[in-house]
């Protein structure tokens, strides 16, 4: 295998990892702010637990949130995976 693919997968597992703290602080964050109501009357019907809204695809997330999680996202963006990436690749090497 060559080197540099070999540093990219492990940089992309360290991402990763990375990720899973700052989504699990926003999930964290977003039950407190909510008191714990984050899934609508719809998603609470069809099954859909908290996590899910964060792990998820944006519409999925949209149609099954709580109006009191859709005001928190407004003011604190939902996190995704493509987004953490981009940060940190524009920190660390642009």
């Amino acid at each position: 295998m060559s080197i540099l693919f070999k540093l990219a997968i492990e940089k992309y597992r360290e991402l990763r990892d990375e990720y899973e703290v700052v989504l699990a602080a926003a999930y964290e964050k977003a039950a407190d702010v909510t008191r714990g109501a984050m899934v609508n009357a719809r998603g609470e019907r069809a099954g859909v637990s908290d996590w899910d809204l964060f792990t998820h695809n944006r519409a999925f997330a949209m149609a099954y949130a709580s109006e009191e999680l859709i005001e928190h996202w407004a003011r604190h963006p939902r996190p995704t995976y493509a987004a953490y990436e981009r940060q940190m690749v524009e920190e660390v090497w642009l």
